[in-house]
């Protein structure tokens, strides 16, 4: 009878292994497209967090289910049930296993954001200090052999980098490419490059997070926080404020365009000969069309002036 029983326990953990699986693997359909090298390693732990809540949720659920059906009281029957004291076995078990799984879940976490590279907030941020500060990185990286520089020659294996320079400001973003002096309200890069972002915000509080990447940064005021991940995929995708920054921030909205290389570069060519001009902006926008109404007692925030800048979508 016992080895009958340990086959079944055994029979039913394997299927719910399997349907929890097949539900982890379910959750991958639930995001955008993986459109950066973060988003997979995200994704791989959302999945693997998805599979073991649903065999968590699955087993509780049946044995729950399992005992009402076979093991509730007959109808008219109120004795009272078997005076159990307590179990010392069973006590250890549910003690040690949730211990046990809370361990697993921070080791396979911590593993998935050392390589993406993530680090603490002090360690993203400049100082403009004589130390140097390693920045926020958001994607493997062999600090070895990687360049820092488009002239500088290194591992054949080791993505060229591209350096951008992010304005945030209510409402609006800007960026600007150094190398050739563009500056866009729509971000453009290239495919299979390593993007490191200088970010920095004029005003408030605003947050970097364009989901198909998976990557998220907050930008603090008077500091530039670097920040770097790698696009994979061509597209165009949508980066947007992740923080509260005041009435119109959900206007504060930008397109991200991934592309090829020869595409990027034909970009840059052709907004470096357009000649500066005011950017379109939604919050200036409905702020000029509030101000026709006479509103009392509620104080408002004007946006900032919207952007001058070579592009414009």
């Amino acid at each position: 009878m016992k080895s009958r029983n340990i086959l079944i326990l055994s029979a039913i953990a394997l299927i719910l292994t399997s349907i929890s699986l097949w539900i982890g693997d379910l959750a991958y359909s639930w995001f955008p497209p993986q459109a950066a090298a973060e988003s997979k390693l995200v994704d791989q732990l959302f999945s693997f967090l998805i599979t073991l809540g649903a065999f968590i949720f699955l087993g509780v659920t049946g044995t729950l289910i399992y005992s009402i059906i076979f093991h509730r009281a007959e109808e008219y029957d109120t004795s009272d049930g078997p005076p159990i004291e307590g179990n010392l076995t069973l006590e250890v078990v549910w003690t040690a296993i949730p211990v046990l799984l809370v361990l697993w879940i921070a080791t396979y976490s911590y593993q998935i954001y050392e390589q993406m590279g993530i680090q603490g907030p002090m360690e993203a941020i400049h100082m403009h200090s004589p130390l140097a500060m390693e920045p926020a990185n958001a994607a493997p990286m062999n600090k070895d052999t990687a360049t820092h520089g488009h002239g500088e020659k290194g591992n054949a294996n080791v993505l060229p980098i591209e350096d951008i320079e992010v304005n945030a400001k209510q409402w609006a973003w800007i960026f600007r490419y150094p190398e050739t002096g563009v500056t866009s309200t729509e971000l453009h890069l290239p495919v299979n490059h390593r993007i490191r972002l200088a970010m920095k915000s004029e005003d408030v509080l605003h947050g970097f997070y364009i989901p198909a990447f998976r990557v998220k940064q907050d930008i603090i005021p008077k500091r530039t926080i670097n920040f770097e991940f790698t696009p994979i995929l061509t597209g165009q995708y949508q980066l947007t404020d992740s923080e509260f920054s005041g009435t119109y921030f959900a206007t504060m909205v930008a397109n991200v365009v991934v592309e090829s290389s020869e595409d990027y570069k034909q970009w840059l060519h052709q907004a470096a000969n357009q000649k500066p001009s005011v950017a379109k902006n939604q919050a200036a926008y409905e702020y000029a069309q509030l101000s026709k109404e006479v509103i009392k007692g509620w104080a408002r925030v004007a946006p900032a002036q919207p952007p001058v800048v070579n592009y414009s979508n």
